[in-house]
């Protein structure tokens, strides 16, 4: 009944209406299995590529904690700092410092390496870290801490960098940023020519003093350089008391510009040009790396690569991100 009950050409009383009933069933079950295998093949699909993903994943953590290596063997603790150093992100404070203690802990590790290829971040975080590095170096006096610069070593990676004893690059690297910088965005005319009224509402002469929605004040904009220059006047005591006599006389040091590996060895920001293998096999004497950077879980990855990532990024590009707007690079 259900079926004649559709709109169809099937007339009920037709001699040939048992024929054509079972032909319109024969069709809906046929158009029913197509759609069940479709489905099934798409599921089969994406489960093959999460389990993919889940191996590969746990394939490259035995592969970077060095599965099977004995961390009693001498070998180089490795700590990276990859991407922008922010709480949260990969090269948070949090998971650096995790690492380097490990690896100054780690009887087998005969020196520590950081791995640089950053373009800076927040100057607490930087600063969180480059204070640890110093830590552990008074409770591990005989361990010293190398940094190799990878394809970049700017702003607040740099700041990062001045802890270690010795820093090398690679001789296209690019090394320096010694600068800090606080940007937004400026729609005071915008709203007054589409008719937009600001009502907002605040306790405090300068509570929303970096309102973008309100006009710059003169004496607020003074202010807030002062606090950019005084967070930059403590990311160049920091280089100072990290390279010490090694920086030449040079006065655009510390005006953010950035160099390459050759001209950063010049400039005393670098020790010498080499890669991580290199420093480990021809300075450290250690060639064997032991990765001591926490890394996150096959499902914890994944669920930061397809998702939460998707958001923060997107974030970051339209410019609403609530991370600190002070930003060492």
């Amino acid at each position: 009944m259900g079926f004649f009950s559709r709109k169809s050409n099937i007339d009920p009383n037709s001699e040939h209406r048992d024929w054509e009933l079972v032909s319109s069933i024969a069709q809906t079950s046929l158009n029913e299995q197509k759609k069940a295998r479709r489905w099934g093949i798409f599921f089969k699909i994406l489960t093959f590529v999460y389990i993919t993903f889940v191996l590969v994943s746990i394939f490259m953590q035995n592969r970077d904690t060095g599965s099977g290596f004995n961390f009693a063997d001498p070998h180089t603790g490795v700590v990276y700092v990859e991407g922008v150093i922010a709480d949260g992100e990969e090269a948070s404070a949090n998971n650096i410092v995790t690492g380097l203690r490990r690896a100054f802990e780690s009887e087998g590790s005969k020196a520590v390496m950081l791995i640089i290829n950053s373009p800076g971040g927040s100057p607490v975080q930087a600063g969180y870290v480059y204070d640890e590095v110093k830590r552990l170096r008074v409770l591990y006096p005989d361990k010293k801490v190398y940094a190799v610069i990878k394809d970049l070593g700017a702003s607040g990676g740099y700041y990062i960098a001045a802890a270690a004893d010795e820093i090398y690059a690679d001789k296209a690297s690019l090394v320096g940023s010694i600068g800090v910088t606080a940007s937004s965005f400026g729609f005071v005319d915008l709203m007054e020519k589409a008719g937009v009224e600001r009502r907002n509402f605040t306790s405090g002469e300068h509570k929303s003093f970096l309102d973008p929605f309100a006009p710059l004040k003169e004496n607020e904009k003074q202010f807030w350089e002062s606090v950019l220059q005084k967070t930059h006047d403590q990311f160049i005591r920091v280089v100072k008391e990290g390279r010490g006599d090694r920086l030449a006389n040079n006065g655009d040091l510390f005006t953010g510009l950035i160099w390459n590996g050759e001209q950063a060895v010049e400039l005393g920001l670098i020790d010498g040009l080499g890669s991580p293998g290199s420093v480990a096999r021809d300075i450290i004497g250690h060639k064997e790396f032991k990765n001591y950077t926490p890394r996150l879980s096959p499902l914890e990855e994944f669920t930061k690569r397809f998702g939460v990532a998707v958001g923060v990024g997107m974030g970051k590009v339209l410019g609403v991100s609530s991370d600190n707007p002070i930003q060492l690079r």
